[in-house]
């Protein structure tokens, strides 16, 4: 993935206690050391205080979702991952980028209906929109901006 920086953050850049940015391997091993470090330092900070679950689990489903379906679990290919945390308002913003061609966020089934329930994938955009206050998608997919209040 051509490292062209990482998008600039929804936040006011004067009102940001924290920023990161991680770049990862398209490992599903390197999920958990990443997350782990990203959740520790907001707790440590109170971002969205008494919402780290919800941030947590759709930190991992983004993160993974780009490692399966973006990178196609290739480990030479590369994830970038920025995380922002407000210091007014304490909510969050996380922007998972992978290097895939995207894909139609309306096209994905939802998986509460018939026999999509049965499935064995298509619920972590599903749960991602549940957890998140707001989520979006840019690069036709390929980007997924999402922000806890």
């Amino acid at each position: 993935m051509q490292s062209r920086g990482l998008p600039s953050v929804e936040f006011n850049r004067n009102q940001l206690m924290m920023r990161l940015d991680v770049t990862l391997n398209a490992d599903p091993n390197a999920i958990n050391g990443v997350v782990e470090g990203i959740m520790d330092v907001a707790r440590k900070l109170e971002c969205a205080a008494g919402k780290e679950f919800e941030i947590e689990t759709a930190l991992r489903e983004a993160l993974a979702n780009a490692i399966v379906h973006g990178c196609k679990n290739d480990p030479t290919k590369k994830i970038e991952c920025c995380v922002a945390c407000e210091d007014e308002r304490g909510g969050m913003l996380i922007v998972v980028r992978d290097p895939g061609a995207g894909f139609d966020p309306l096209a994905i089934p939802d998986p509460c209906n018939g026999e999509n329930v049965f499935s064995n994938h298509g619920r972590g955009i599903y749960l991602i929109n549940q957890l998140m206050d707001e989520v979006k998608f840019e690069r036709n997919g390929a980007e997924i901006h999402m922000r806890k209040y």
